[in-house]
């Protein structure tokens, strides 16, 4: 009888604490939507006359993005399709530019780099290349973080989406440390679990294809100046800073969570793996045709200042080469299940945009920040460096979503860069840069947000290597700025 009235007290409870989250939840939501609508009245009606009427419905629509994006008050897609209906109903600019957005080669590059992570998923060959990292090195504490914190770069090179690398790497991290025996909220936990998080945030770095910021960047620079960063140039440019922050994050990790001697060694994780690797046999036929069309994708970008292919033209042949019958290695019917939320944000934010600069409102935003002050910080290269790392990293703390971060500023930092005279693309590198990598709160990347969503870490952990990495990234691009983009050229 006791039994049963503690469990019904115990499901009250349950019942209750949901209850109150819901009711957080949509409060915050609400609270958004209404917090959108007063500052989109405001400044449609509040701006100075120097704004004309595009850039003031443009600026107000913008303003409405972020603010749902920022109290995540409706799902992402369907925030970028309420962007969408109010560009067409408000009519800032043309309805070709306002679609603009959806028939960029980047929605393309996305679609056909989603469609072949799926095709490579339909193989054992991403986990195979995972079991034998860990089977190598993954016996001691020290080994096993920078396992984790390898893997993500390893995949960034074929599975575009840090979500995608972090939802495939988090269940193989819990279960290693489940295998380890690793009590909740020990050291060693904390580790893994934001070496799962950091490793897929660093993993957007160096290969332009990992992160959607980056294909926004270079195609934004593309599209209002003409200014094309291959494939390999910006492997270049990042290669110093993506190489030095993996080793950094291992660092500031051991560092931030201490281990006692008898938990820096376990056997059991080398073992499982073997195991593991032992039912997968020899490398079967699909996994061999998956690595090799892999490969050719993944040369025909390297190698894009050559044959001049639009990076979209090689993640399509290789989704077509995946998927066809006898030469491929998956299903068409399960490879075109992707996620078309992320397909739709990307659209609506490039359109957005396009639509910011071609209104003129990127422009009047830029002259209204190029105070005298900040035009004579720009003008210095590295005073210029350290003032976008740190308004970005501002910027980003409010503004969570990578993409919408990425489409608002960097209009901007164009218009504030011409307004000063000199060359906007290390500008918008830097900010890209700067956006990708978010450390502090969860939910500043997908990587953050899929790891705490797993209930095994907190927004608390995060904060003080959070600060630390963040404090990495911008001294070491300060450091690489003087030195390696200076003899690049990519830094007057």
């Amino acid at each position: 009888m006791s039994n049963i009235s503690v469990k019904e007290s115990q499901s009250k409870i349950k019942e209750i604490t949901r209850a109150d989250k819901n009711y957080e939840i949509n409060r915050r939501q609400l609270s958004g939507v209404m917090l959108a609508i007063v500052l989109f009245v405001i400044i449609l009606t509040g701006l100075p006359p120097s704004f004309d009427e595009p850039s003031r419905k443009m600026i107000a629509i913008v303003t409405v993005g972020v603010v749902l994006w920022v109290f995540e008050s409706l799902p992402l897609g369907l925030t970028a399709a309420l962007i969408i209906l109010l560009l067409l109903l408000l009519k800032p600019v043309s309805i070709d530019v306002i679609y603009s957005g959806f028939s960029s080669s980047a929605v393309f590059l996305i679609i056909g780099g989603m469609m072949l992570a799926r095709a490579v998923n339909e193989t054992s060959l991403a986990k195979r290349i995972t079991y034998n990292i860990l089977a190598k090195w993954g016996g001691t504490s020290k080994g096993l973080l920078a396992c984790i914190l390898v893997i993500p770069q390893v995949q960034s090179f074929f599975i575009p989406a840090a979500a995608v690398r972090t939802t495939l790497l988090l269940p193989v991290a819990l279960d290693v440390l489940d295998t380890i025996g690793a009590p909740p909220k020990s050291h060693l936990r904390k580790q893994i679990l934001l070496g799962v998080a950091f490793g897929g945030t660093i993993s957007g770095t160096a290969v332009m294809t990992a992160a959607i910021g980056n294909i926004l960047t270079v195609n934004m620079l593309n599209q209002f100046l003409n200014i094309n960063i291959t494939y390999f140039e910006w492997f270049l440019y990042a290669l110093p800073l993506w190489l030095t922050l993996i080793p950094g994050a291992w660092l500031v990790l051991m560092k931030c969570f201490p281990l006692k001697k008898e938990e820096r060694s376990f056997l059991l994780v080398k073992e499982e793996m073997q195991k593991k690797l032992s039912n997968f046999g020899p490398l079967n036929s699909k996994e061999k045709k998956c690595l090799v069309i892999l490969t050719l994708t993944v040369l025909l970008w390297m190698t894009e200042p050559l044959h001049g292919l639009d990076l979209s033209i090689p993640a399509i042949l290789g989704v077509v080469l995946m998927t066809l019958p006898r030469i491929g290695c998956a299903n068409w019917s399960n490879v075109v299940k992707i996620n078309f939320d992320t397909i739709f944000l990307l659209g609506a934010t490039l359109s957005l945009g396009y639509a910011l600069t071609e209104s003129g409102a990127a422009k009047k935003v830029g002259e209204v920040m190029a105070t005298p002050w900040v035009l004579s910080l720009i003008q210095d290269p590295i005073s210029a460096v350290i003032f976008i790392l740190i308004a970005t990293q501002i910027f980003h703390l409010i503004m969570s979503n990578v993409s919408t971060a990425v489409v608002t500023l960097i209009p901007i930092y164009i218009g504030i860069a011409l307004e000063a005279g000199i060359n906007p693309t290390f500008i918008c590198f830097t900010a890209a840069l700067t956006c990708l990598h978010g450390y502090i709160l969860v939910v500043e990347t997908m990587p953050n947000v899929i790891v705490h969503s797993s209930g095994q870490i907190s927004q608390r952990e995060y904060l003080v290597p959070g600060l630390y990495m963040t404090l990495l990234m911008m001294g070491l691009t300060v450091l690489i700025a003087l030195t390696w983009w200076k003899g690049l050229g990519l830094v007057p």
